[in-house]
């Protein structure tokens, strides 16, 4: 389920326990979800002792007296976590005829991401005529996906998405557009062919948009609009309340859960004989576990206040519990969208701000003044070369020719400021970047501006000879159009030659962990034996198997895209019974 921010001193404390192989997890007994309550609390009581083998941050199962639990609900479907993989996942099971509910966290509905990826949607199919370049080859699709993981994923989940992601986008614009407030629209762009692009981008990106009529509402949204569909389906919600703890059967069949009202802390039993869908996200606010599961992207962090969801991993620890297995290696989607100022570095637990114009291949500089990797490409490949410099942390430079620089990058997906080649509009446009984030970041400190080279270096607190000697080569090798040391490609090597200059220290902001419990394409998860744990399903950035090591962003919505096929699956299958 979604969480309501950590404080400031929860979410800089610091883990300092090791990384662990898949192998340590075994195959855990019983259930739970092991939340820690804020100080103050009363606390679930937790079992004496510990399974031996089992790290630290999963702990062992909480137990909850008989006697405290004070509110009994039946129902036939149980959804937990209500954003972007439940709310699908409630739809469907109404939809094919369960009595379903579902519970979150949150005290209301929470928009869910808005970028989803998809083959072969009608809006997608209906702009081939227009634009040949937008087709996609599914089989070297699923396989630029395989490759992106190093062959750590179950290749099936991938047939999944590709097989059923364009019928979801057709499924939900019939629901989004139902009433007049939203529209979906197909985001057409594959960047500039021909051009020597090391990576190849797929035109997948769906959002949903809102009409004239939708803006007339400022609390409305995606969310919004998917919650009183489902409703209009017989569907039913309850909010501020927890998962607590899976309830199994004698054969290991999981029936219902243990949940808590998050205002006045009672708890709660939910009967659910035909399935519970967790639909909680990842674990990136526990820190414990990132440092556990992804040390190396720990360094590279900022967190941005504000920004994304904050789950916790307690679907995925109570998946666990019940018996299921981890995904071998971690992984995130993350941006270089995260700043901080000049005298500090990412990874070290400050809460620097939003930087959405950091994912421009401007030139980047590492803390010694000297580019580091070539600056196109998939974000985490850049973010992950950061972890082999000096403090992790890395500075964006760019010119005042910033507008038509970006405009001839020609970037896709979530990062593309200007409107998409068939119309789309992006975003975020560029037009926004001065009011948004350079006045405000020049202000406090953040961004800085100069007008030359050697001021810039000095405001940014990097050697001046190393990035002046950095600075001169570059634009002598963007004038002569060719990247000899990183191969960046031409059109986006531009020289910086437009005072006034800027610059920035950056590093990663998280957008969500994507490991997490491994399913079958039944979104059962599964023991190590490889049998079923029945009753149980899950969807999204819980469940694991389809990411690996890092995010291919190249694939614009394809989390999202990945989240929502599931959800609805999972819906369908818990619904009909047919897994």
């Amino acid at each position: 389920m979604q969480h309501n921010g950590l404080d400031r001193r929860t979410f800089l404390k610091g883990a300092g326990i090791t990384a662990i192989g898949a192998a340590a997890m075994g195959a855990l007994t019983g259930c739970g979800n092991g939340y820690t309550v804020p100080a103050g609390e009363e606390p679930v009581r937790e079992t004496a002792g510990q399974v031996p083998g089992t790290p630290s941050w999963l702990g062992q199962a909480p137990e909850v007296a008989e006697r405290d639990i004070t509110e009994t609900i039946d129902t036939e479907v149980l959804v937990v976590g209500c954003r972007t993989a439940g709310l699908p996942a409630v739809i469907s099971a109404a939809e094919n005829g369960a009595k379903v509910l579902g519970i979150d966290r949150t005290p209301t509905v929470l928009a869910p991401r808005e970028d989803i990826g998809a083959i072969d949607s009608k809006l997608q199919l209906a702009s081939f005529d227009e634009y040949p370049q937008f087709k996609i080859d599914k089989m070297e699709a699923m396989e630029d996906i395989v490759r992106y993981a190093n062959g750590f994923i179950d290749y099936d989940l991938v047939k999944v998405w590709a097989n059923e992601s364009g019928a979801l986008i057709d499924w939900l614009t019939e629901i989004v557009e139902r009433d007049g407030r939203l529209v979906m629209q197909f985001e057409g762009s594959v960047g500039t062919e021909g051009q020597g692009a090391r990576d190849k981008a797929w035109a997948t990106g769906h959002s949903p948009n809102k009409t004239d009529k939708g803006k007339e509402d400022k609390n409305f949204n995606f969310g919004v609009s998917l919650k009183e569909y489902a409703e209009e389906k017989g569907a039913e919600f309850r909010w501020s309340t927890e998962l607590i703890k899976l309830e199994q059967d004698e054969n290991g069949r999981v029936i219902g859960i243990i949940a808590r009202d998050v205002n006045d802390r009672h708890y709660i039993r939910i009967n659910a004989p035909k399935g519970v869908i967790l639909a909680t996200g990842g674990y990136g606010n526990n820190l414990e576990m990132m440092e556990a599961r992804q040390p190396w992207n720990q360094k590279i962090r900022i967190a941005a206040p504000g920004k994304g969801g904050n789950p916790t991993g307690d679907g995925i620890k109570a998946a666990l519990w019940a018996g299921g297995q981890m995904d071998p290696i971690g992984a995130a989607c993350m941006f270089n969208r995260a700043a901080v100022k000049p005298d500090e570095k990412a990874g070290d637990g400050i809460v620097g701000e939003w930087w959405w114009f950091g994912e421009q291949p401007f030139m980047k500089v590492n803390l010694n003044g000297k580019r580091f990797c070539n600056e196109s490409g998939p974000y985490d490949y850049m973010l992950h070369s950061t972890v082999m410099q000096p403090g992790h942390t890395y500075c964006d430079i760019f010119d005042s020719d910033y507008v038509e620089q970006v405009k001839q990058m020609n970037e896709v997906g979530c990062c593309r400021l200007y409107p998409f080649d068939n119309g789309s509009p992006s975003n975020m446009s560029i037009n926004l970047m001065p009011k948004m984030f350079f006045d405000p970041l020049l202000e406090k400190g953040y961004l800085q501006k100069a007008d030359t080279p050697e001021e810039l270096a000095q405001k940014l607190n990097i050697p001046v000879d190393n990035f002046v000697e950095t600075f001169n080569r570059y634009n002598q090798m963007a004038e002569n159009g060719k990247d000899e040391d990183y191969n960046k490609e031409p059109y986006r090597l531009m020289p910086l030659k437009t005072p006034p200059y800027y610059g920035i220290r950056t590093g990663a902001w998280f957008l969500a962990t994507l490991d997490g419990v491994r399913i079958d394409t039944n979104m059962h998860p599964f023991r190590e034996d490889g049998s079923e744990i029945e009753g149980l399903y899950m969807a999204g950035d819980c469940s694991g198997g389809f990411f690996s090591t890092n995010y291919p962003n190249l694939f614009t919505g394809l989390a999202c895209g990945r989240t929502m096929v599931e959800g609805r699956r999972a819906g369908m299958l818990a619904a009909t019974g047919q897994a």
